[in-house]
């Protein structure tokens, strides 16, 4: 067990066999009060063992429980196919499994605060993204390091996908300087009203800017906002969908995102990617992938 000021890390799995899941090992993470991860971390198949004289990229991607091993498979994927490709190490945070889909905690920490300090629309929710943030910058960075204490590390990404993408956009309107990189699939910008769309402007006032500017890339699905009729549905509940899909608003919210940032100069490059015939669930995937590659080519 690792302790980091109230912060204890415990291994749930010191090593997965080789033959199984290779450099991958679990982690519970808590605060000894209220606060609990589970974390996830991945490091390349090359290396013997985490005290490996190397560098490396980070990935911190969230819904963890979900995500993570996708983000590490994509990595791995790749190098194939891709013999310059950097070494990577994906850090993915997720919460300990309960019999509900998610974790309410999930609900806390990727909630913005509302612009006037109101309770947000959700009962019983209230924000926690700033704590979230000095979780991820203050705690779990800081552990990462000492977790590969022979590893120069170099740039650092952060991905979330839906409600996990909404915080992306956050972190990033107040916090640009914590990653080199920011990756936001069908962030969830409808919520509370659309308020985060309102709010683009307090990255232009953020004082202390990244030394190189953050890349930002924006992605979705078209079927988000305009969903085909399936075979298997009756004109009913096609309309029902596309009634509800048109509330998310995925294109238009983007889109006008996008148009908000990308002449910004507090970042080096804004990118938006539509996946053509692609709905919400399939972009978790599809834009981590692709988010590498972006992630990357800088």
């Amino acid at each position: 067990m690792t302790q980091i000021g109230n912060w204890s890390f415990t291994n749930i799995v010191q090593s997965f066999p080789h033959t199984v899941f290779p450099n991958t090992a679990l982690w519970n993470v808590n605060n000894g009060l209220d606060l609990n991860y589970q974390i996830q971390v991945s490091w390349p198949l090359e290396w013997s063992s985490r005290n490996t004289n190397a560098s490396a990229l980070t990935m911190f991607v969230l819904d963890g429980n979900a995500l993570g091993m996708t983000a590490a498979e994509a990595w791995r994927r790749r190098r194939p196919v891709e013999s310059t490709q950097p070494d990577s190490i994906v850090v993915s945070i997720g919460y300990p499994l309960t019999s509900a889909p998610y974790s309410p905690q999930r609900g806390i920490d990727f909630q913005p605060p509302t612009t006037d300090g109101s309770i947000p629309e959700q009962p019983g929710v209230r924000s926690g993204a700033d704590d979230f943030i000095e979780f991820i910058d203050e705690v779990l960075r800081p552990w990462v390091r000492e977790l590969f204490p022979k590893t120069r590390f170099e740039r650092d990404a952060l991905y979330g996908h839906s409600f996990g993408g909404l915080f992306v956009v956050y972190a990033l309107l107040v916090r640009p300087d914590l990653f080199d990189t920011f990756l936001s699939a069908s962030p969830a910008l409808f919520w509370n009203g659309g308020d985060i769309l309102t709010r683009t402007n307090i990255l232009s006032s953020h004082p202390h800017p990244n030394s190189t500017k953050p890349a930002f890339k924006i992605s979705y699905g078209s079927l988000e906002q305009f969903p085909v009729k399936r075979r298997t549905e009756t004109e009913e509940q096609y309309q029902s969908r596309k009634d509800l899909f048109a509330t998310f608003a995925m294109t238009d919210n983007c889109n006008k995102l996008y148009d908000s940032l990308r002449n910004s100069s507090r970042l080096r490059d804004v990118q938006l990617m539509e996946y053509r015939g692609t709905d919400h669930a399939a972009v978790g995937a599809v834009a981590l992938s692709d988010g590498i590659d972006y992630f990357i080519d800088w």
